[in-house]
């Protein structure tokens, strides 16, 4: 489950991945500082996961987590291999949903490469590159399926019918997750512009209202999401121990960092919800993706949960927040055992009861 930082350099990129991260990636206000890409581990803040903490006084607590990529800075011509082109969409291509940093901020000190603040100018830099990378890509696996579609394979008929479309909305400047088609047909052909999205401003300290609004637009002309963010105030909070940084948030008036809103949103990005466990020596939260069953949920936790899974004991975590223990929760019918075909909901809490495999 991973997410890729992309924007053209000079953006903020690793700035932000520093402060999402509290990593030490390069900063530096020179296009290029990031080559090789910085790969993050980041936990999903969720608060009913330290309720969860006090109500059972586990020793520890896992929260579901995120892995974020800082993907070196795109330039125009990135698809014809300009700048670190071929190695930057190589390392999109490995991610699940991509977060792309648009930058609002003014700051003489910091070089834009294509000249002033102009965020639909950068975001249709981009878009377009990864678009021209797709239709390149679609030309070469039609003419490779060509040849097997006139041989009477049905499978190469159908992916060409499928790319032919493809190509067509591409060839038109329309993204490939725009079109319509079916996510699971157009997976192995592994699309740049089939990901989902997610726009990260990064504005000054005060931003500028009019600005937002204008990427606001942008991202819903394009069904994407959208969360602003100062990259500079960010990092200078993780700095702070955490006394002084909820401090420093409630003078401001905030309730999440940015940071925690982009992280928040990024996992919502990739379809996922979070499902609980607690065990005397550990609470955690599981990434899951909606829609998933029991058996598959439980497989989460180990395969042998899934390939033995008998039955769940679910109860939500709203019911549990409410009462404060099991015990009352049996006694009121809220602790239900679900078979094979129970969906998994977002805050449920599950015990799976499993057959272990023969030795």
């Amino acid at each position: 489950m991973e997410i890729g930082i992309v924007g053209l350099p000079n953006v903020g990129k690793s700035t932000v991945f520093n402060a999402l991260t509290a990593g030490h990636a390069p900063a530096s206000n020179y296009p290029f500082t990031t080559v090789e890409p910085n790969i993050g581990i980041v936990a999903v803040p969720d608060p009913r996961l330290d309720r969860l903490h006090q109500l059972f006084s586990s020793k520890t607590k896992a929260p579901a987590v995120v892995r974020f990529v800082d993907i070196a800075g795109l330039v125009k011509g990135a698809a014809a291999g300009e700048g670190l082109g071929n190695k930057f969409l190589a390392h999109i291509r490995e991610v699940d949903a991509i977060l792309m940093l648009v930058r609002l901020f003014q700051d003489p000190d910091v070089a834009h490469t294509m000249g002033g603040v102009d965020p639909r100018r950068d975001i249709e830099v981009i878009e377009t590159e990864l678009i021209l990378a797709d239709l390149a890509g679609a030309e070469k696996q039609i003419e490779k399926l060509t040849t097997k579609a006139r041989t009477g394979d049905k499978d190469a008929r159908s992916s060409l019918a499928l790319l032919e479309q493809v190509r067509a909305g591409l060839a038109a400047g329309k993204p490939v997750r725009a079109l319509g088609l079916p996510p699971a047909e157009l997976k192995p052909h592994c699309f740049l512009t089939a990901k989902p999205v997610l726009f990260a401003a990064n504005t000054d300290e005060k931003p500028d209202p009019a600005r937002l609004a204008e990427i606001e637009a942008l991202a819903q002309e394009r069904k994407a999401g959208c969360v602003a963010l100062c990259g500079k105030l960010e990092a200078e909070m993780i700095q702070l121990a955490a006394g002084d940084r909820q401090a420093f948030m409630s003078e401001l008036g905030l309730t999440a960092t940015g940071l925690e809103r982009v992280i928040v949103a990024a996992y919502q990005l990739l379809g996922q919800i979070s499902f609980f466990t607690i065990g005397d020596y550990e609470v955690r939260a599981w990434a899951l993706t909606a829609g998933w069953k029991a058996p598959q949920a439980a497989g989460i936790i180990h395969s042998d949960f899934e390939k033995g899974f008998i039955r769940a004991e679910v109860y939500r975590f709203a019911d549990l927040d409410r009462h404060e223990k099991e015990s009352v929760l049996r006694e009121k019918g809220l602790i239900r055992s679900e078979g094979k075909d129970y969906v998994v909901k977002d805050g449920d809490v599950c015990f799976f009861k499993f057959s272990p495999p023969e030795k």
